[in-house]
């Protein structure tokens, strides 16, 4: 009986020490990371839809922007810059933009991808999946600035700015704004889900300076010709509309509600941008053309990049409405008040734009409009910080540029001959000619 007595005693207690001995073990399981087939599979195809972006998407929508004479240049940069960045990417630019733990630029602790494995995992997905994903975006950061130089500017400068711009811009951005609790921004709080900074405002202030420095096209602002293929326009620009799913809904990283709802604000801002741009081009030129509603959309989905990840519905038209406004009538004033032939707008639709939805966020994100929530306690808190983090940005940026223009200059050139821009860059720098007509 007292055998008995002690077991039915002991025995609970007994399980009890069991429980916390085993505790440790249990807990440090669940710390460890473990891979997801939902959110692996998602992030793959996400990775396909941002590279489509750029080729071909965003290389025939620039490439029917311009004379026919110059379309083979145009696909050749964005080509090009996809294989240097890749391989930039690969050496050292991972590495500086998500290693480290200082607050401005990464290490080299991990070039040419040192530790990674297919056994890597990052999140709840392989590591070597997150790297190809980011991949893709510093393929297309640059490649947003071949619409400010096209049809004048060097092949070897292209490649010679591409790849110190990615190293002393793209990457400190990346690290600012995406390396988690570690970059700057990331632990001061600022809202950029996608790109708003760390793509369209380096790459929207950096094609203005470039082509600035560059100087304008001949015959510009007066005789410049139309674009040779609205048809290519719109289906790069469409390209563009189905990979910015990929852009936007994959940098959550996962395959759930916040996906899910990222994609459908995506969507509406960029309906909501195509149809306001139609009707303003509408109002102001009597007629609305295919190339403006396309671009239409490319403002709209520029500026809902950012706060894609924390508007709603209600947000995402205001962005897109807003979007279709400001960033037409941006088109014009750099053109005809600066003076400065951004030659397919890059500033206007990209820089405005991204830094209009950056800064929107703080407002729009709140519960009154639908949102989901910011990271400051107040609207004007937040605020304050997407205008902090955008300056600096834009600062740096534009600093940056100059050097490493000056640097262009100085090596290889810059700009190609008058006889050369005349001949077309096809034929000029390529050897090769899009039509045999």
């Amino acid at each position: 009986m007292i055998k008995d007595t002690l077991r039915k005693w002991l025995s609970p207690v007994v399980t009890v020490l069991i429980l916390f001995a085993a505790a440790p073990a249990v807990l440090g399981a669940e710390a460890e990371p473990t891979l997801d087939s939902g959110d692996t599979a998602w992030m793959l195809t996400a990775t396909v839809l941002v590279l489509l972006m750029t080729l071909p998407g965003l290389a025939l929508f620039y490439g029917g922007l311009v004379r026919a004479k110059n379309l083979l240049s145009v696909l050749m940069h964005c080509f090009a810059i996809a294989c240097l960045a890749s391989i930039l990417w690969v050496a050292c630019l991972y590495s500086l933009a998500f290693k480290g733990d200082n607050a401005w630029i990464g290490d080299l602790s991990a070039a040419f991808l040192k530790g990674v494995s297919s056994e890597s995992v990052e999140g709840s997905i392989p590591e070597t999946v997150f790297i190809m994903f980011q991949m893709t975006f510093a393929i297309i950061t640059p490649g947003l600035i071949v619409g400010a130089f096209v049809e004048r500017i060097k092949f070897s400068a292209v490649m010679l700015f591409s790849g110190l711009w990615l190293i002393l811009v793209y990457a400190p951005a990346v690290h600012w704004v995406w390396a988690a609790d570690v970059g700057w921004m990331a632990k001061n709080g600022t809202i950029d889900l996608a790109g708003g900074i760390v793509v369209h405002a380096t790459a929207g202030i950096s094609a203005l300076i470039l082509a600035k420095m560059l100087g304008p096209r001949t015959g510009f602002p007066t005789k410049l010709s139309p674009p040779h293929s609205p048809g290519l326009v719109m289906m790069g620009a469409a390209l563009l509309w189905v990979g910015w799913f990929g852009f936007n809904a994959g940098s959550q990283l996962a395959a759930g509600g916040s996906a899910g709802m990222t994609m459908l604000v995506t969507h509406i801002s960029a309906a909501m941008a195509s149809l306001t741009w139609m009707v303003v081009e509408k109002i102001k030129t009597g007629k609305p053309g295919l190339v403006g509603i396309v671009t239409g959309m490319v403002a709209g989905l520029a500026s809902i990049t950012p706060a894609s990840g924390n508007v709603g519905p209600m947000g995402a038209m205001i962005i897109g409405l807003l979007a279709g406004i400001i960033c037409y009538f941006a088109c014009d004033f750099v053109k005809s008040k600066l003076n400065i032939d951004d030659s397919l707008d890059v500033f206007a639709v990209h820089g405005i734009g991204g830094i209009m939805g950056t800064l929107l966020v703080a407002f729009l994100g709140t519960g009154a409009f639908g949102g989901g929530g910011i990271n400051k306690e107040t609207a004007i808190a937040q605020f304050g910080t997407q205008v902090l983090g955008v300056g600096v940005t834009l600062v740096w940026s534009a600093v940056a540029t100059v050097i490493i223009v000056l640097i262009c200059k100085k090596t290889v050139g810059l700009r190609v001959s008058d006889e050369a821009e005349d001949t077309g860059l096809d034929i000029a720098e390529h050897g090769e000619q899009s039509y045999s007509l």
